[in-house]
């Protein structure tokens, strides 16, 4: 059997550029971009993904993979699957700035520890809540829909050298507003108590200057505060899951699926 130099470029190209954007998507999706897992498992799922998805995407328009043509194509898979993890790394940032809200509002700001996400130290109390949202999202198999919807996405939107448009890139960075509107909803209700706990100490301290009462305030604000997330974790875990929902359906229209 022999093959020209033409068709094994093209089926060269009908292997790369899926597995550019299956691999794009697992380098920015969360719990499976953190550095605690080996860049190789990485690659090894988004190789065998792109062996089972090749022989049922449609067919590559004939275009040189080592062309201007080519490169731009390599551009927009890359972006598609950056794109994707992308929006779901909002979702979590949500639970950071959450999370650290509550934190400094409980005198936990100085505790803090490296996320294995970013590789940034950020309190424990907002790190918790990371914990608690992956395993909810592995939960609800959210990475088996994220990767239902990129493989629906090579025929919604198949492999060509136009990808995002502009409009698409807006809705993005229009849609990041939910980290800072999420992580308020979510941090609102803690913080307020909080708030009027630090006021009452205040009031007291004022009243009866004797009675050092900032001094036992601090471990007492510790401790509401810890009672605080453990009645409000249900909520928290809604509000999670809404935002997780707005972002599936941001994909789900940039991918036309």
């Amino acid at each position: 059997m022999n093959f020209t130099e033409q068709e094994l470029l093209a089926l060269l190209a009908s292997f790369i550029w899926p597995f550019m954007r299956i691999s794009s998507m697992f380098i920015s999706v969360p719990v499976f971009s953190v550095k605690s897992l080996p860049a190789k498992i990485r690659v090894l799922a988004s190789f065998l993904i792109t062996l089972v998805v090749v022989p049922v995407i449609p067919d590559i328009a004939p275009v040189q993979i080592f062309s201007y043509q080519g490169f731009l194509i390599t551009v927009q898979q890359i972006v598609i699957g950056l794109s994707t993890g992308f929006v779901l790394q909002m979702v979590f940032a949500v639970m950071l700035v959450g999370g650290q809200s509550i934190a400094y509002s409980m005198g936990l700001g100085f505790s803090s520890m490296v996320d294995p996400a970013t590789g940034v130290q950020v309190p424990v109390i907002a790190q918790v809540f990371v914990v608690s949202s992956s395993l909810m999202f592995l939960a609800v198999n959210g990475h088996l829909l994220l990767i239902e919807m990129l493989v629906a996405s090579f025929t919604t939107l198949p492999i060509a050298t136009v990808g995002f448009s502009l409009s698409d890139i807006w809705s993005i960075v229009a849609w990041s507003s939910q980290m800072f509107t999420g992580g308020l909803l979510l941090a609102m209700p803690i913080v307020s108590a909080l708030l009027f706990v630090n006021i009452s100490f205040g009031v007291a301290a004022r009243a009866a200057p004797q009675l050092q009462i900032f001094g036992v305030g601090f471990p007492i604000t510790i401790m509401i505060g810890m009672v605080l997330i453990w009645v409000t974790i249900g909520s928290t875990l809604d509000v999670f899951s809404d935002v997780l929902t707005s972002a599936f359906a941001l994909i789900s229209q940039l991918l036309r699926v």
